[in-house]
């Protein structure tokens, strides 16, 4: 697995150059409800800020995200032009070729202005992807996709139909066969109206290849609990179901980073890499 991860990853930037609908490679593809957290779940698999912020919807073009593990003692790869890259971290994008960012906050204004350039500015939607690779010490080696939020009612400038656009381009992902769904909800909400679950028991009525990740458990009601969820007495996937607690609103306005003392919290880390090493066992 660990050799085909590269081929898959050259071949996933062939066909989003040239375009093609008839394979369908192995990827995670991430679906949620508008706020329910996903770009937090991302972020905190990468241990990094880089994904475009906002009220209403944001995520408005899918984004394909490679992560490439690349050890400190790998200067092959650690290298560019035969020029060493002194940086421990750093992000690559399809579309600008071979220049490399280093400043994550760079990363998060190239999305938007490549989003902007082909979505336009009125919150509407385009199916075209962004193709980023990120490489890091910290990841796991896996692609993942970013789809926008699902969401009920057209705001400001957005077509009349756009909640049935994005229900569409969730749809065109997720019954890819090869594809694992991991569907964000959020836990103050009831789980029987999340969309993510209802679009991936379309496409898998078993749970087969559905993981699920419940988001806010520090939001609940007081006197509920996330037990019956967590425990898979509500939610039937065969993948799992995980909670996490991301950071909140607040947090993230005053830039509060997702490493605890300069290094990824060990614990959630550990857990973070069982998981997504089984993730990769089930592609």
């Amino acid at each position: 697995m660990e050799g085909l991860i590269p081929v898959i990853n050259k071949l996933q930037d062939v066909f989003n150059t040239v375009g093609s609908e008839v394979i369908n490679l192995p990827q995670i593809v991430v679906i949620g409800n508008q706020s329910s957290g996903k770009s937090s779940v991302i972020e905190s698999l990468v241990g990094r800020d880089f994904l475009p912020r906002g009220t209403g919807i944001v995520t408005r073009r899918p984004l394909i995200l490679q992560l490439i593990h690349v050890s400190k003692s790998d200067r092959e790869a650690r290298a560019q032009d035969g020029d060493p890259i002194k940086a421990e971290e750093w992000g690559k994008f399809l579309h600008t070729k071979n220049k490399i960012y280093t400043d994550f906050q760079e990363i998060r204004h190239e999305i938007e202005n490549e989003t902007d350039r082909m979505s336009g500015s009125n919150k509407g939607i385009c199916p075209e992807p962004i193709s980023l690779k990120i490489y890091s010490n910290k990841v796991v080696s896996l692609t993942l996709v970013d789809l926008p939020g699902m969401t009920k009612v057209p705001v400001g400038d957005q077509p009349e139909d756009i909640e049935l656009q994005i229900r569409d381009l969730c749809m065109d992902y997720i019954q890819n066969p090869n594809s694992i769904i991991l569907a964000v909800c959020a836990a103050n909400t009831d789980m029987a109206t999340s969309e993510s679950l209802k679009l991936a028991k379309e496409v898998d009525p078993d749970g087969r290849r559905t993981l699920a990740v419940v988001t806010k458990l520090d939001l609940m009601d007081h006197g509920t609990d996330a037990m019956e969820v967590l425990c898979g007495r509500v939610i039937p996937v065969k993948l799992g179901i995980v909670g996490v607690v991301n950071r909140s609103q607040a947090d993230i306005n005053k830039n509060k980073v997702i490493t605890i003392n300069g290094s990824v919290n060990q614990l959630s880390a550990t857990r973070k890499i069982k998981v997504l090493k089984e993730l990769k066992a089930g592609l």
